[in-house]
């Protein structure tokens, strides 16, 4: 893959004061992300003593901590390409003293250990980032990483957003904005970054994308609103 490909404008969206609140402005979502750890957590139960995990878009590492804490043999390598994310994570799995079981990249997918490595790869709220035309590739990317049988998870905004029920999905949704503090002008604009912004895929496109990536029948197992999460195997 060349340098340009799978990758979101994320390293200008999370500078250092983004990067530096971000745990706090999401902070009233934590029944959500509890949620959705402790499901990502049962659907790797079974995942060797010594399992190695990537996670691609670490973020504030929350993911990591939630599996380091469940599983003291498991090591991680977190990727990211906002470097004010990555060190707001690297201070945050220090204080959760797991940092000495962690490898942190600044980067992209390509910036990741190439090769059959690892038992299961997350990528937690990271896809809709990625343009339609390099989602395929992106999720190759991340095959190409695993082990034969190994894991890989997606939790992602997912909708059709031409379907009947997305009008009453999108009214939730702004809900969720608000208590993140968006602004009466953001929640009017929201449709319009759903569609243009980000990219947003529907189930049945995800799913296609998976397949078409080299991934067993993906699994739905989590969904909050608009964010849905599959999990595949190799």
């Amino acid at each position: 893959m060349t340098d340009e490909h799978h990758r979101p404008s994320s390293p200008q969206f999370f500078n250092q004061e983004m990067a530096e609140s971000y745990d706090e402005k999401n902070s009233k979502l934590t029944p959500i992300s509890d949620n959705m750890h402790f499901l990502v957590r049962l659907v790797l139960a079974d995942l060797p003593p010594q399992a190695r995990i990537l996670c691609v878009g670490v973020g504030t590492g929350a993911e990591i901590v939630s599996l380091a804490h469940a599983q003291t043999g498991w090591s991680f390598v977190g990727v990211d390409p906002s470097a004010e994310m990555l060190e707001v994570c690297r201070r945050r799995l220090k204080q959760a003293n797991v940092l000495d079981r962690c490898e942190l990249a600044h980067g992209y997918i390509d910036q990741a250990p190439q090769g059959e490595d690892f038992d299961a790869v997350l990528s937690m709220l990271v896809a809709h980032f990625i343009a339609r035309s390099d989602r395929s590739g992106f999720y190759r990317e991340i095959r190409d990483r695993l082990k034969p049988g190994g894991y890989f998870i997606s939790t992602e905004i997912c909708v059709d957003l031409d379907s009947a029920e997305f009008p009453a999905m999108l009214k939730n949704w702004e809900r969720v904005q608000t208590l993140m503090g968006a602004t009466p002008d953001s929640l009017q604009k929201l449709p319009e970054m759903l569609r243009d912004t980000l990219s947003v895929l529907s189930p049945s496109e995800t799913r296609t994308l998976l397949k078409t990536a080299g991934f067993d029948l993906p699994v739905p197992f989590f969904q909050a609103f608009l964010v849905r999460g599959f999990f595949a195997k190799k």
